[in-house]
């Protein structure tokens, strides 16, 4: 059962996952920012090392560190693909640090934050 803080984090979470990606985008890639915004939101693609983990969803663990695409090689790889200059591979690579950004926020507010 959720309680109301619960339903908080939530909406945080996913606001910072589906919403934030678009006023960056907008701030970064001002003439195509609506295209930047859905390949930032489409670096959610990483969530798919969910599925690796039993229970795929545990509301006490930080996916941060724990799941292959969220290890510290997977970002160090992300800001790597920054260096790339191909736009779609840096505003994918903006999205999946914003993506970890966002998780980590998450796993703040959540009190799982184990490092």
């Amino acid at each position: 059962m959720d309680y109301p803080g619960d339903i908080v984090r939530h909406v945080i979470h996913y606001s910072l996952h589906l919403l934030v990606p678009f006023g960056i985008s907008r701030l970064l890639w001002k003439e195509q920012w609506v295209k930047g915004g859905l390949i930032m939101v489409a670096a959610m693609v990483i969530d798919l090392d969910h599925l690796l983990a039993t229970p795929v969803y545990d509301p006490q663990r930080c996916s941060i560190g724990f799941h292959p695409l969220h290890s510290m090689w997977a970002i160090c790889i992300y800001f790597v693909l920054l260096l790339i200059p191909l736009w779609p591979v840096r505003v994918f690579a903006t999205g999946c640090i914003w993506h970890l950004c966002t998780d980590f926020i998450d796993c703040l507010v959540g009190g799982v934050w184990n490092y």
